[in-house]
């Protein structure tokens, strides 16, 4: 009688409520399906169509940032991009573009851990690249790597392949999405973080990719260049200003030998291939 009793309030309880239940039950299987949608489809929709958007933006900042990476210093007058290997989703090469900062076969330095070297004096980096570097308009020709699909505007930043082949297990879940030309690391830490960690942050961002997560880091982004936040690895030993003419891979390795023990330690210098 008592379960009787139940089954009909239950049936009452539905046939009142049914309006509400259907709004939710849409509801629910609208953002569970939105969530699919938008890793699947709608992010690489919105990647196409900004970054055509962002052409005229490129080509507009193309002729002074050329002539200012060219006349910027008379021993160095290299190319106007630089294009390094990186590995993209699933593990894809490609070559990424960038507004060269370096001077020409600049050493590739990096500390143990595998961040790369980002001290406030690095002797590699050329006077017109230490603008584009601290606006990040070095960036800027990465649309074009959006466009054609190696990139995404919003994802774990690229590495290369020798430091990406030592990932393992979890680790390599960052090679699910196509890497971005900000992420969440780089909107919250941008250079000054410890690589493990965020290799760890990266993958939580490949397992929780979203549109309102991809909103949220593209303003915390803006708000990080803005502010020039987190420009220098805190990590990385100070290189003196004078060396920054005509410096080679002995000279940086003789500068890191005249540090203390600990602060030589961590730094590894690998030529670019």
């Amino acid at each position: 009688m008592y379960s009787v009793f139940l089954n009909s309030a239950f049936v009452y309880w539905l046939n009142s409520n049914w309006i509400w239940l259907t709004i939710a039950g849409s509801a629910l299987v609208w953002f569970v399906a939105s969530i699919f949608l938008y890793r699947l489809l709608f992010k690489r929709i919105y990647d196409i169509l900004f970054s055509i958007i962002g052409m005229p933006f490129f080509f507009l900042l193309l002729v002074p940032i050329s002539l200012a990476i060219k006349l910027g210093r008379k021993e160095d007058r290299g190319p106007v991009f630089y294009c390094g290997k990186r590995v993209g989703k699933k593990g894809k090469l490609f070559g990424m573009k960038k507004f060269r900062s370096m001077r020409i076969n600049a050493p590739d330095i990096r500390l143990k851990d595998g961040s790369t070297f980002a001290g406030k004096n690095d002797p590699r980096v050329t006077k017109a690249g230490r603008f584009l570097r601290a606006t990040s308009i070095d960036e800027i020709p990465q649309i074009i790597d959006i466009f054609l699909g190696n990139m995404s505007f919003i994802g774990p930043r690229p590495d290369v392949p020798d430091v990406v082949e030592k990932l393992e297990g979890e680790d390599r879940d960052l090679l699910k999405v196509r890497p971005g030309l900000t992420g969440y690391t780089q909107a919250r830490y941008r250079n000054n973080i410890v690589y493990n960690e965020k290799v760890k942050k990266d993958c939580w961002y490949a397992n929780n990719v979203s549109l309102f997560l991809d909103i949220k880091i593209f303003f915390m982004t803006i708000w990080t260049v803005l502010r020039r936040k987190n420009l220098h690895n805190e990590k990385t030993c100070e290189i003196d200003e004078s060396t920054l003419d005509d410096i080679d891979v002995n000279e940086v390795l003789s500068i890191a030998e005249t540090k203390t023990d600990t602060e030589a330690e961590n730094i590894e210098i690998a030529e670019n291939e």
